[in-house]
Order: C-alpha cells, then structure tokens, then sequence
C-alpha cells in the first residue's frame, strides 16, 4: 500500500457529523458494475471526516481503482485528474475491534521506512477482499509479525476472511455493507504486471446517503 506522498498533517474540517455522533454515516461507491454501499467509524473520526471532506469536494468523482489483486484487496483514491494525493496524511487511528475481515475500508499509507508513525494518506483506500485462512495459518502469521490475534480476529479470518496481516498497521475506518460481490468482480480483473494496474480501467464515483 505504498505511494508518494506529501508528509503534513490534515487541518481540521467543518463538514462531518460531531465525534459523539449515533449515526454511523453511509456512502455510496457507483461503478459500472454495481453499486458498494458502505458506512464510516465514528471511533476513526479523523479519517471519517477527511473523507466526507473529499467527497463534498468531488475528489472522487471520476476517480478510478488503478490497483487490484484477486484474493487481496482494490485499491483507489487518485482524483479524475490522476493526483495521487492532496498534500497531506492523516494520524493513524488503530482501534482493536477494527481489523482487516472480508469488507472493510482502510487507508492506504507510504512504507515504515519513510513513515515509522504509520501515518494515513489523504486520500488514498482500498477495501479487503482477502481470503479464508486455516488456523495453522494463523499461527504461522502471529510468529512472523510477533503479534497476538484476538478469538474473535481467528474466527473471523478463519470462517469469513481477510488480510490479517496487514492489522495494527494500516488504520481501518469503515466497511462494505451491501456490494461486496460488486468488489469481488473488480478484484477479478485481469491485471497488468507490474504494479496490478487492471487492464481495463475502473472508474468510480462516491456520494453521501442522506
């Protein structure tokens, strides 16, 4: 999930729902192949309101999934005009009981050799398709990463799926809530090699439900 970026931090916005907010905000991913209905966090405030701020902008109008990989994630973000970032990052909001199952949204982020507060992009995302893995598997992923999943991530990532590799790493701040089959057929674009640019290109627009 790595790309260039501009490392200052996002200014605060006056567009989203408070913190304390009930209601969980839904938006709306419009592709030629179907729509992906998804909500935001509220407990990942930071990146729920820059993203309702890029929507009102139009940022994603026009924009396009330039990066997939089958059994993995889809990767979007660039504006129509193909920037890949608007000038700043976002702190990361790790939150344990947000980790990368089949369906959530996450941001896309440079490498911990440039960026060790593992600091979020301004704009980029990709939702987790991933895969079912076995409990051997698991543990062979906790050894690697000297980390400790909980009963409830094994559960998940065994019966549902996911990509558990990636937790406590890139900040998770919403999630697919109707749609997935809709990212299951983007994932499943051929691609080209390298860098899993589909060969066919994915335009997308996003919207806020009222």
């Amino acid at each position: 999930m790595t790309f260039m970026m501009v490392g200052i931090i996002m200014t605060s916005t006056t567009l989203s729902a408070q913190e304390g907010d009930q209601a969980e905000t839904m938006f709306l991913i419009k592709t030629e192949y179907g729509n992906i209905i998804c909500k935001l966090y509220n407990d990942t405030p930071m990146h729920r309101d820059n993203f309702l701020k890029l929507v009102e902008e139009g940022w994603y109008n026009g924009s396009n999934f330039h990066r997939v990989i089958s059994g993995f994630m889809i990767q979007g973000g660039h504006n129509a005009d193909g920037k890949v970032d608007p000038g700043y990052t976002i702190p990361a909001e790790f939150r344990s009981n947000h980790f990368h199952k089949r369906g959530v949204i996450s941001a896309a982020r440079m490498g911990d050799d440039v960026n060790p507060e593992r600091n979020s992009s301004g704009c980029q995302f990709y939702i987790v398709q991933g895969r079912r893995y076995a409990a051997n598997e698991m543990s062979d992923i906790e050894s690697r990463m000297d980390y400790k999943f909980s009963e409830e991530q094994i559960e998940v990532y065994t019966t549902i799926g996911g990509t558990p590799h990636l937790d406590g790493s890139y900040t998770v701040y919403g999630e697919v809530i109707s749609g997935m089959d809709v990212v299951d057929q983007i994932a499943n674009i051929p691609t080209i090699k390298p860098g899993d640019k589909p060969e066919q290109e994915i335009k997308f627009t996003v919207e806020v439900i009222k």
